[in-house]
């Protein structure tokens, strides 16, 4: 069985599916994905998220307020704790430090970034973490402020070595999607081989960053096993066992979701 271990249900395009959330899980089921974790990124989607999860066995959630969001919405500590105790909820995120596309909000998504980790701390949830051009300042405030028992998840992760063993160092995993495939990643296919196998997990991220050879198209669920198979080519392991052990380590890292 495979895990799709961070993907935005909400936001797929659904034209070439009737319009039809079923026919897009059914594809990923019939291809062995077995469970899928639907990631909030707002206070706005927050009610959507888990309304969403409610409807399906095999779908969980988190909610949070990604760093390009904070604009429309900050959550406080307590108002994240109570989040993290509806139905269905699994994880707190994603949230985490943007400088790419933000930079001038640097102060707001830290502020941010550790209400998340605060009340993902208090609640015993994991958390889920964006990174892009904040190495620095993620690392660092994951050594202030997580919890290392419950910890996390770097996801879609598309930094150096040097970062995922400092993120490693404090208990997170790290998640790899369908960049990974993409030609001019080696740098990332580097910290793919060195990654320890019982850290990694795999994602879509859909409907966005769909793998090769469906790179440039809408990404869905079911190209989770694309990540998956390419990934167990580069680690020289059977398709078959990465399922497992990402599938284990989504369990492990996310217990709520069993």
């Amino acid at each position: 069985m495979l895990v799709d271990s961070h993907c935005h249900l909400d936001r797929l395009k659904l034209d070439n599916f009737n319009g039809d959330l079923d026919v897009v899980l059914d594809l990923a089921r019939d291809r062995g994905v077995g469970k899928f974790l639907c990631v909030g990124i707002s206070l706005d989607n927050a009610d959507r998220v888990v309304d969403l999860a409610s409807r399906y066995e095999d779908v969980v959630c988190s909610v949070g307020v990604h760093p390009l969001d904070v604009d429309s919405g900050l959550a406080d500590v307590g108002m994240l704790m109570a989040l993290a105790q509806r139905p269905k909820v699994v994880a707190l995120g994603e949230t985490g430090l943007d400088y790419y596309y933000s930079s001038e909000t640097k102060q707001v998504q830290q502020q941010s970034f550790i209400a998340h980790l605060e009340a993902a701390g208090r609640s015993g949830l994991p958390v889920i973490v964006h990174t892009r051009n904040a190495r620095k300042d993620t690392i660092d405030l994951l050594r202030e402020h997580a919890n290392r028992e419950c910890a996390g998840v770097l996801h879609c992760f598309t930094e150096s070595w040097d970062m995922a063993r400092a993120a490693l160092d404090l208990n997170f995993y790290i998640s790899l999607s369908g960049i990974v495939t993409f030609k001019n990643a080696e740098e990332l296919r580097d910290v793919a081989r060195k990654l320890p196998l019982d850290r990694l997990l795999v994602e879509t991220d859909s409907p966005y960053l769909a793998p090769v050879p469906y790179r440039g198209k809408p990404n869905i669920p079911a190209y989770v096993r694309e990540v998956a198979e390419f990934i167990a080519e580069l680690r020289g392991i059977a398709f078959e066992q990465l399922a497992e052990i990402t599938t284990e380590n989504f369990y492990r890292l996310f217990p709520r979701a069993a």
